[in-house]
């Protein structure tokens, strides 16, 4: 079920109105450049591409900067504001979205570094592809969540939460396959490790992305459904 973002715009003071939407807006964009992070590392290290890869580790910095920002803006409003009921959750659920987001964008920062890594090591012989997959499985996720979260979709939002289910079934997948290719050709191994790192990176950045999906159903909803299990979850978001 959507909820309609007017049930969280209505108040006697349009200056709240408007400090609400500021920092849904400021999530928004660093939502927008923490997925862009996230794609343009895993581009780096597919690509043997060292600039962008150094591009990847310099943003880390304004996305460092803008949790920042939001966080006290969000502790402005409590505040001065003393925001109840649903503004209460939703500002409540912004200063934990952006933890997540800060750290998708850490983990974009250490895929880039291991990018670096490679260039000068010279590249894995496997596991591009996997990071591929992935990687773009991920990235669609953390997209998922971000729009759900604009639209206020509880339905989106558990859709995230099943794809994080599959995300790990793919990662434990290709790290077996490394494992092995590891065991046969020995000399890989330094090279192999780092792609399983990336990998492990990625893992991590849909686990991020799922528990954004769960501050969502959180905000419209008003149940925390962490750690409750998919099927529980599913029926938070029937009700």
């Amino acid at each position: 079920m959507t909820q309609d973002k007017e049930v969280f715009s209505q108040h006697i003071s349009q200056q709240f109105n408007a400090e609400l939407e500021e920092i849904r807006t400021q999530l928004l964009e660093m939502g927008g450049l923490v997925e862009k992070q996230v794609s343009d590392a895993v581009t780096a290290l597919i690509e043997a591409d060292g600039k962008l890869a150094e591009e990847v580790r310099q943003n880390d910095r304004k996305i460092n900067d803008m949790e920042r920002k939001i966080d006290e803006e969000c502790m402005r409003i409590l505040a001065r504001r003393q925001p109840a009921a649903s503004d209460l959750r939703l500002v409540i659920s912004i200063t934990k979205i952006i933890v997540d987001l800060e750290r998708i964008g850490d983990e974009a920062s250490k895929i880039a570094k291991r990018a670096l890594q490679l260039v000068e090591e010279g590249q894995s012989p496997r596991g591009y592809v996997e990071c591929r997959h992935i990687g773009h499985h991920v990235r669609k996720m953390v997209q998922d969540a971000l729009d759900a979260f604009a639209r206020f979709d509880t339905v989106q939002a558990l859709a995230v939460a099943r794809e994080d289910k599959v995300v790990d079934q793919e990662y434990k997948s290709a790290t077996r396959e490394l494992v092995t290719y590891m065991m046969e050709d020995p000399r890989s191994i330094t090279r192999v490790l780092s792609i399983l790192w990336v990998l492990r990176s990625l893992e991590r950045v849909g686990d991020h992305a799922r528990n954004v999906a769960e501050q969502v159903i959180y905000l419209v909803k008003g149940q925390d459904v962490r750690h409750i299990g998919l099927s529980n979850m599913e029926e938070v978001v029937k009700d």
